[in-house]
């Protein structure tokens, strides 16, 4: 799942926080926040969890593309 060609590094300011919307993030400050690197590194396999059980976001699930950059992000090493 890991790329080879220069360039393909995912990052969170460019490719992840966009994933997500104010909704996203108002419905889930409790718990963590969206828009925050820290915050999502911190709780990464959570989240992808949630959003494949369909869990998160409360109006309807991510298209599978979307999950799976997540997890690419995450596979990595999460950079910022």
């Amino acid at each position: 799942m890991t790329s080879t060609g220069t360039g393909d590094e995912l990052s969170f300011a460019r490719d992840i926080r966009p994933l997500f919307r104010e909704k996203d993030r108002d419905s889930m400050m409790r718990a963590f926040d969206l828009f925050d690197y820290a915050d999502v590194v911190e709780h990464a396999d959570a989240i992808v969890g949630m959003l494949r059980s369909g869990k998160m976001p409360c109006d309807g699930a991510w298209p599978a593309s979307q999950v799976d950059k997540l997890q690419q992000w995450i596979d990595q090493g999460k950079p910022a």
